[in-house]
């Protein structure tokens, strides 16, 4: 039996998380306490996702390892908190880098020729005090992590920017300690690093706010008011303006004309268009009438709806969707393994470079030894800072699990945006992914002579009693056809009397309505349709023949029509790469019929569910990657064996959970939009990943001293500095192109 305990999540908003070394160690922390089952820290948003063990405890582990953490209760206030708070920080830290860089280029531009002693000291004193107030955060955050055991980014810069003044300062007070060639002063190093450090962070905090819009996109659907005129069963009052948190399911609320749908309701009085766009990327507006479900977000278009509420708060189907990409975007896929590995043990190897780097200079370089052993280990130090590594792939991810949401595809974990790139088939359920799954009247013929107003009517009362698809699409024809004064004129007959012929019809009185079988079996001839019935045979046709007074008088030929875009999108989905497979539990004929229409590579029909999920164990073990789309509870085995579930916005609630990825509109299009855009993200993760490592790859050597022997010339530990700051904004700045992401045509 599972412990209960085992399936609680836990979110966390981080604080002192300063680059990818800071996330394994609280990682390593959280997987060592009791009860936890796994643990995710997301480095772009700061964010933890933890199953299982104790809230309490999963926050001690998190201090205990030099950090701090807060339960998130609300991923949408968090998410606008966060969003508020970073700009806050902007603001701070661009006053800072400012301060910083502009003093820096003061000191080097009127510094370089000062020899006053007293002067020298007023600017020791001076950068110091700059120093502090501009990288407080660095110095706190160091230090902690330095008294907690282990290293971070903001080790290195401490390291190096205390050493560029330590040494500075004995310079200046005690110069006979170093050769006179070694005297020189670092102020405007140490300054200039923490203002370039605190520039970074600044356009880097820039652009990760970019990567908030999708949430706030989202987020912005919530009205934070609505027009409350009542409660379910009780007299409607005036209209009277209530806070969003007062709502309760049960009350009565109206939407007027442009307005938001503030909660999920079902529409009792009135009805209009509404503009579901923003949740289903469909640009139709949808007709909503009585007893239709209302999607909070949604926008109403002319009319005045009055709706009960059903559900509220974090029940809704929107926060549903904002917690889902929420969670999404904090998941890791394996791909970031590799990067997670390395930057486990990249700072204190960092520090062993630098010692050594310091050592090889000191006892082999040429003089003066001093100055080139400290400025190459300073170089190393400050542009050494993993941040790039630990953005690459995190900052990726968001932003394209954010584009999947705008474009009506929710993604439940990374994994899945990965492994949509690697699909080889793509496995389609018939009814309700590639037809509409609902059956309509596509032919309708009249024998013997019937009159059709008289017969139609007939069959109209007859079916009207059943709740039966087909019987639905019958009555929803006659009363098409029929003039309002004939659908009541079958009074005489009665429900009541009817008599079920399970699998083949029903029987009142002298009237039969069913398959050919039935008629058969009550002796009916049917050599007046044999034309008729050879045509919808043909064409894969569900057949309902009525029968009265023993003679064939009316017939329905029905099928479950094809999505207006199935065609084009499977089309699409074919141009992509991937071969698409059709399985489904209707017969072999109607199979046959569909799959030649859309044009699959292959089909099966007659399937029971375990058939169906047989089918995709037997593709994966050909080494196929396997993407199942489907809507209904027979195919939730099969979307969950699948490398990647996708189920129908529509579909059953089942099926929905058993999926990875939901497709809002329940459009085939979403299918290709998915894997295009998985495409698009691991490209752009790749060369993250590979710009990150190739940056540490050639930083490192080169702010060693590795060019010195062919330019004579060390790198300075300031465009260390900047060097390290620029390679986390080009990783961010890369990531935001996937905003501007879009899908081939849907011709």
């Amino acid at each position: 039996m599972n412990n209960p305990t085992q399936d609680k999540i836990t979110q966390l908003s981080l604080t002192g998380v300063t680059c990818a070394s800071c996330v394994a160690r609280i990682e390593k922390a959280l997987s060592q306490t009791d009860g936890v089952v796994a643990a995710q820290v997301n480095f772009a948003s700061r964010t933890a996702e933890v199953s299982g063990g104790n809230a309490t405890q999963i926050i001690k582990a998190i201090q205990d390892a030099g950090y701090d953490a807060q339960v998130i209760q609300d991923s949408a206030e968090a998410e606008a908190q966060q969003a508020k708070d970073l700009r806050q920080l902007l603001k701070t830290r661009s006053w800072y880098a400012a301060l910083g860089v502009g003093l820096g280029i003061g000191l080097m531009l009127f510094g370089m020729d000062i020899k006053d002693p007293l002067v020298l000291r007023t600017l020791a004193w001076l950068t110091l005090a700059i120093m502090l107030m501009t990288g407080e955060h660095f110095y706190k955050s160091g230090f902690k992590a330095l008294k907690s055991g282990h290293a971070n980014m903001d080790t290195l810069i401490v390291i190096g920017t205390s050493a560029a003044w330590l040494y500075s300062i004995l310079v200046v007070y005690l110069p006979s300690m170093f050769p006179e060639a070694a005297r020189g002063v670092y102020f405007e190093a140490a300054v200039m690093i923490i203002g370039l450090v605190n520039l970074g962070q600044v356009l880097e905090m820039g652009a990760r706010l970019k990567t908030h819009s999708s949430l706030k996109d989202l987020l912005g659907l919530r009205p934070s008011s609505a027009c409350w005129v009542g409660t379910t069963g009780k007299a409607m009052v005036a209209e009277v303006q209530v806070n969003i948190i007062q709502v309760k399911v049960g009350d009565l609320l109206r939407v007027k004309p442009g307005e938001r749908v503030p909660v999920d309701g079902k529409v009792t009085k009135g009805e209009s268009y509404f503009d579901e766009a923003m949740l289903t990327g469909e640009p139709m507006p949808v007709l909503k009438q009585l007893g239709d479900e209302l999607v909070s977000g949604t926008i109403n278009g002319q009319g005045s709806v009055i709706f009960e509420v059903t559900r509220v708060g974090k029940d809704t189907a929107l926060a549903h969707i904002i917690e889902m990409v929420r969670r999404a975007q904090n998941s890791k896929p394996s791909i970031s393994q590799l990067a997670d590995k390395v930057a486990a043990i990249f700072v204190p190897v960092v520090l062993v470079i630098a010692v050594i780097t310091a050592l090889v200079w000191y006892f082999l370089g040429p003089q003066p030894v001093l100055t080139y052993s400290f400025v190459s280990a300073l170089s190393v130090l400050i542009i050494a800072c993993p941040c790039a590594l630990g953005l690459a792939t995190p900052i990726s991810v968001m932003i394209g699990v954010g584009k999947a949401a705008q474009m009506g595809v929710l993604v439940r974990n990374a994994e899945a945006l990965q492994q949509a790139s690697q699909v080889d088939w793509v496995v389609l359920d018939k009814t309700g992914t590639i037809t509409q799954g609902y059956m309509v009247v596509q032919d309708c013929a009249l024998f013997n002579g019937a009159d059709k107003v008289k017969s139609l009517a007939i069959a109209n009362h007859i079916e009207h009693a059943s709740e039966h698809p087909i019987a639905r699409a019958i009555v929803a024809h006659c009363q098409q056809q029929l003039p309002a004064e004939s659908l009541n004129s079958t009074a005489t007959l009665s429900a009541e009397h009817f008599t079920a012929v399970p699998g083949m019809g029903a029987v009142s009185g002298d009237i039969i309505t069913g398959n050919i079988a039935l008629m058969q079996a009550h002796k009916i001839d049917l050599s007046a349709a044999k034309g008729w019935l050879i045509v919808q045979e043909k064409a894969a046709r569900s057949i309902v023949l009525l029968a009265h007074k023993g003679e064939l008088i009316l017939a329905f030929g029905l099928e479950d029509i094809l999505k207006k875009d199935s065609v084009k999108a499977v089309r699409r989905l074919k141009s992509l790469g991937v071969k698409v497979m059709m399985l489904t539990g209707d017969n072999q004929a109607t199979a046959q019929r569909v799959a030649s229409l859309v044009g699959v590579d292959d089909y099966a029909a007659e399937l029971m569910p375990e058939d169906k999920l047989n089918k995709i164990k037997q593709l994966q073990h050909q080494g196929q990657v396997v993407a199942m789309v489907g809507d209904g509870l027979n195919d939730a085995p099969a979307l969950s064996q699948a490398n990647v579930g996708i189920a129908m916005g529509q579909g059953a609630d089942v099926a929905i959970e058993s999926a990875d990825l939901c497709l809002l509109n329940s459009s085939l299009h979403g299918v290709a939009d998915a894997i295009e855009l998985s495409y698009s993200t691991m490209r752009n993760i790749k060369q993250n990943l590979w710009g990150a490592f190739t940056y540490n790859a050639l930083g490192i050597p080169i702010a060693a001293g590795a060019l010195f022997p062919l330019t004579g010339m060390l790198l300075s530990p300031m465009l260390a500095a900047l060097a390290m700051s620029l390679s986390s904004v080009t990783v961010v700045t890369n990531a935001n192109r996937l905003r501007w992401f879009k899908t081939s045509a849907r011709d």
